[in-house]
């Protein structure tokens, strides 16, 4: 039986085929019948595919073919992706993706569809690619209160920070490699500046917490300031840079989220997470501290986490896996990010540099100075104790009518 649909055949959508098409007799093994893919809906020409003969361009013939029980989306972005994803599901049929942007924007009312019209909407995909760890959070881990997930959850950025840590390249440099060897595109913004990373801690938060956590509510900062004078500095205090998102509860039935550049102790794991590769670390109150990791992107790797819930589907015919969460638009659920406690790494610049330190000290208390080779005479660098942001922040307000601030850093 021919019973699953593609839609879109890009890098994730020939992996998703090929992969499927490999394993074919041992899914249908799996699933305890035959099952095959009936179509690939794509607007391009694939005349020397191997499944040229399975490509459409209406996707209307998905929709109007009752035999179809499982479509795969995976074109990214919100349109026409949602209304795709929407008309299937009401039509009844499971939907599987790899869009974290969709899942992060849609998420809440797209689980409501599936769920009103017994079919599936799954998504392990969406955030680790390869990695593990929709599932684990909604079945494995589903009796611990969760205190903090955290994580290297784009491998873009994290191939670019090792390489200015490891061989001392400066942002650009990096950047132009990560281009050059595909993992980052020709436009950057979503990776460098954090975008896809908060898509995906949105859609962890809003699973493990059970509402639906909106990514313009949720403070993003990336790591194009990031600079080699800051790299020694963390490496000669025994922290690694990395760029990290994180969700935790703030007290009150309200969340905290944040992602942004983080001073990583070196003593722990995801400091010690390099290149391409992603790591997700769990806190359950049961459990304890687990660590999910591997290759958060690529081909074959996303592919996988779209072809496991596939046979999922498959698997559940006319019936709910039970993945969702409330939608949410209640004001404040997302703290403001300065309300939260944090250390920070700050450098400074100023003339009388040496001099300032006793006023600095004056305002923050007990504080940490750190040091670099070759620290030029007007510069400073020095680690906050653990305080409220937004007083860090009066205090650098302060300071900065005597030093110029250069960089500011939270410690994870």
């Amino acid at each position: 039986m021919k019973n699953v649909a593609v839609i879109g055949y890009g890098v994730v959508g020939s992996g998703t085929v090929e992969l499927f098409e490999k394993n074919r007799d041992s899914i249908n093994a799996k699933v305890g019948r035959d099952c095959d893919i009936k179509y690939i809906v794509d607007l391009r020409d694939f005349p020397d595919s191997p499944f040229a003969d399975k490509m459409v361009k209406d996707f209307n013939t998905v929709l109007e073919d009752d035999e179809i029980e499982v479509v795969a989306e995976v074109i990214g972005g919100i349109n026409p992706a949602y209304t795709f994803t929407k008309q299937a599901l009401e039509r009844g049929k499971s939907v599987v993706t790899s869009n974290k942007e969709l899942v992060a924007n849609k998420g809440a009312e797209l689980l409501k569809i599936a769920h009103e019209h017994n079919c599936n909407y799954l998504f392990e995909a969406s955030v680790g690619g390869g990695i593990p760890i929709i599932r684990p959070l909604n079945k494995c881990l589903a009796g611990n209160t969760i205190e903090q997930i955290s994580g290297i959850l784009n491998g873009t950025t994290n191939f670019i920070l090792t390489k200015m840590i490891k061989e001392q390249l400066d942002f650009e440099t990096a950047l132009k490699m990560a281009q050059d060897l595909g993992y980052a595109e020709k436009d950057p913004t979503a990776d460098v500046e954090g975008h896809d990373a908060c898509r995906k801690i949105c859609i962890l938060g809003s699973l493990a917490y059970g509402k639906h956590i909106y990514p313009q509510n949720v403070h993003c900062s990336g790591i194009s300031k990031i600079t080699l004078d800051d790299v020694a500095y963390a490496e000669n205090a025994g922290f690694a840079i990395k760029l990290i998102g994180s969700v935790k509860p703030a007290g009150d039935g309200k969340v905290s989220a944040i992602v942004c550049p983080r001073l990583v102790s070196k003593s722990n794991l995801l400091a010690t997470v390099d290149g391409v590769y992603n790591a997700i670390s769990v806190t359950g109150d049961g459990v304890g501290d687990v660590l999910f990791y591997g290759q958060g992107a690529g081909k074959l790797p996303t592919a996988s986490a779209v072809v496991g819930d596939i046979i999922d589907c498959l698997k559940h015919k006319d019936r709910s896996v039970m993945i969702s969460w409330e939608d949410c638009h209640e004001e404040g659920y997302v703290v403001d990010y300065k309300s939260v406690e944090t250390a920070m790494y700050v450098r400074i610049n100023a003339e009388n540099a040496d001099e300032l330190k006793a006023s600095i000290s004056e305002m923050f208390g007990k504080l940490t100075y750190i040091e670099r080779k070759n620290r030029p005479e007007n510069e400073l660098a020095f680690i906050t104790p653990t305080m409220v942001e937004s007083d860090i922040d009066a205090n650098l307000a302060i300071l900065s009518h005597s030093a110029e601030i250069k960089s500011k850093i939270r410690l994870l």
